[in-house]
C-alpha cells in the first residue's frame, strides 16, 4: 500500500479511522436499502477522504472502502 499511496494520503486515512473509531456514528447513514448491512459514509472534504464502513453489533467499525474526493 505504501508504494501506491502518498505520505499526506496515508495521513488523511488515518485521521478518518481515528475519526469513526471513537465515534462511530460520526458518519451518515449510505443510502440504499436495508437488506443487508447498513453502511455509513464518513466524508472530511478538508483531507479529502471518504470512508464507507459499517458497524457491527458489538460496535466494531469494518471498513468497506476508502475512496478520495
Amino acid at each position: 500500500m505504501d508504494s501506491r499511496t502518498s505520505e499526506v494520503e496515508l495521513h488523511a486515512m488515518d485521521r478518518a479511522l481515528v475519526v469513526i473509531s471513537v465515534d462511530p456514528d460520526a458518519g451518515e447513514p449510505f443510502p440504499g436499502d436495508s437488506s443487508g448491512p447498513r453502511l455509513r459514509q464518513y466524508v472530511d472534504d478538508v483531507e479529502r477522504v471518504r470512508l464507507v464502513y459499517w458497524v457491527t453489533a458489538l460496535r466494531t467499525v469494518v471498513v468497506v472502502a476508502f475512496i478520495e474526493v
